[in-house]
């Protein structure tokens, strides 16, 4: 059992996290809590010149009244939080900032590189200091 589990959440892909939650509610020891984790990816530099200010401020919104959806859905009194930047590094930062002891993901989409497990999957379970379940 654990007693704080990151949980993240690819808002795009939902449907994976209805999945990945109930693990969590599971192996959460009693009293311990789970923070969902959303990541609203950077824009490469050359689309931020063809596109409104306002879309990452929009990403971060959406990304949040999704994971409030969620946690309501699952009867969770979790905290929740939306990062910016890269999938990986900030799931990683997430986990070490609030002392995480395991983090649960789901692996999808992986390419030819990453065939196995999915590129932000890899590189959590590479460079976490806690346990990490990787749901496929």
């Amino acid at each position: 059992m654990y007693s704080k589990i990151i949980v993240a959440v690819d808002v795009a892909a939902i449907e994976k996290a209805e999945r990945i939650v109930p693990r969590a509610v599971q192996l959460r020891r009693e009293g311990g809590k789970i923070l969902l984790v959303g990541v609203v990816e950077d824009l490469p530099g050359y689309v931020l010149a063809e596109v409104p200010a306002s879309i990452s401020l929009d990403a971060r919104r959406d990304a949040e009244a999704k994971l409030d959806e969620l946690r309501k859905r699952h009867g969770l009194d979790s905290e929740m939080e939306v990062r910016q930047g890269a999938p990986a590094r900030e799931l990683l930062a997430a986990a070490a900032e609030h002392k995480a002891d395991l983090i649960i993901l789901a692996s999808h989409r992986p390419d030819l590189s990453n065939y196995f497990l999915g590129a932000t999957a890899d590189r959590v379970v590479r460079h976490a200091q806690c346990s990490v379940l990787v749901d496929r």
